[in-house]
């Protein structure tokens, strides 16, 4: 089997960035991503590049890829396209691995770029309404918020301004979980509090204000049980992964003390399940093949980047990936089991709710503080030890779930 390794990866600070352009962001993650890989434009064999926004917002339906890669160098090459939904970063990273595998070269780049700030609020917010079958988008709404139903939300808890109707579908996913196993409004607000209290030793991250639990529950509502730090935020940014088989890093004569191998890369789609059926979450089994893949398990890893588009999606992936029974992420998070500290760290990085979310990028960012624990450079945020970290990131919605998962575990 082809062993493939993470030789350089690189970010930019997510957050407001009206100033600068999307080839801007991508081309310093570029340049990051090749110095701390000690490469060149040049070594390059094939380039992946994931964007979501470019056609609807910035008006480059195709090609995106070709466009932005022109304006940094990056021709010649053969390139890739790449979206799906939030996880189009960490598709375009398995497709790299993939292209690696199959030896049609030896060192393989993985962009993903986003400008999502504009002036125009109400068309930033209309690509959310994209992620999921538009030809029923009222039959999936009703469906989907019918998961809360038996909880009556408190007077006072619903936003007065518009929000994307995905918050009201993940407030009814988290109303379900509520009514299911317990789950607490005050446990969701501690994921939010920890991950915000992770994001104030992050340089790269959109928000760097710590909140205390009650300070989340206290903040404006969004819906309930939804308060307004709960959600991840639109953002500009990009990260590059450069990756590489054992022939591309003797050619390029990378430093083998910082790279890092892919032990798994597996993408997965939703299935038609029930929800009473929570082992056959796409999530689960696809956590599940990665273990398998990478001869480990949860009780393996150190640390997770998952998925956290609102507070509650860390809730569910920590169940889907083991770390804690169908049930149990709630409590687990309330006794400071996921922070850093406890005994399986989540979100280092802030989380989406905090680093921020640009959807090409995000993936690829999650992946850059995976890579960047596991050479032990995260400084004030560093899990201690860490030998083996996993990543989750979904995309899109279809039935009741993501309609693309994707894992990844990393090992030193």
């Amino acid at each position: 089997m082809t062993q493939v390794y993470v030789a350089g990866i690189a970010m930019t600070v997510f957050g407001r960035q009206p100033e600068r352009s999307l080839h801007d962001l991508a081309g310093e993650a570029l340049q990051g991503a090749l110095t701390d890989a000690g490469c060149a434009v040049d070594d390059l064999g094939v380039a992946y590049y994931a964007g979501v926004t470019n056609g609807s917002l910035q008006g480059q339906i195709s090609i995106p890829g070709q466009v932005v890669f022109s304006k940094i160098g990056v021709e010649g090459i053969p390139v890739y396209n790449v979206e799906n939904a939030c996880a189009s970063g960490s598709s375009a990273f398995n497709l790299a691995v993939q292209s690696l595998k199959a030896g049609t070269t030896d060192v393989a780049l993985a962009l993903g770029a986003e400008k999502m700030n504009i002036p125009d609020k109400v068309k930033a917010f209309s690509i959310f309404e994209a992620g999921w079958d538009v030809s029923r988008a009222e039959e999936n709404y009703q469906t989907l918020v019918k998961m809360g139903e038996g909880i009556v939300p408190p007077p006072g808890s619903e936003s007065d301004k518009p929000y994307s109707r995905f918050m009201a579908i993940y407030a009814a996913l988290c109303r379900w979980h509520m009514k299911t196993y317990g789950t607490t409004q005050r446990q969701i607000a501690a994921v939010c509090a920890k991950n915000h209290q992770h994001s104030v030793h992050n340089p790269y991250s959109q928000f760097r204000k710590s909140f205390t639990i009650e300070e989340v529950l206290a903040a404006p509502p969004i819906t309930y049980p939804i308060t307004l730090p709960m959600c991840a935020p639109l953002s500009d940014g990009a990260a590059a992964a450069i990756l590489c088989t054992e022939e591309g890093l003797e050619r390029i004569g990378a430093d083998r003390k910082r790279c890092i191998k892919v032990a798994a890369s597996v993408i997965r789609s939703f299935t038609h399940r029930r929800l009473d059926e929570p082992q056959k979450n796409v999530g689960r089994l696809a956590a599940l093949q990665a273990y398998e893949a990478a001869g480990l398990g949860p009780e393996d890893m150190d640390v997770a980047e998952v998925h956290d588009a609102s507070a509650m999606g860390e809730i569910l992936q920590s169940e889907n990936l083991g770390f804690v029974p169908f049930g149990g992420g709630g409590p687990a998070a309330e006794r400071g089991d996921f922070t850093l500290g406890g005994s399986i760290p989540i979100n280092p990085s802030g989380g989406l709710e905090s680093k921020g979310h640009p959807l090409g990028a995000t993936g690829i960012g999650q992946l850059f503080e995976l890579v960047t624990q596991l050479r032990g450079e995260a400084g004030a945020r560093q899990v201690a030890g860490a030998r083996h970290a996993i990543q989750e990131n979904g995309g899109g919605l279809q039935g009741i779930e993501e309609a693309a998962v994707a894992i990844h575990i990393l090992s030193k």
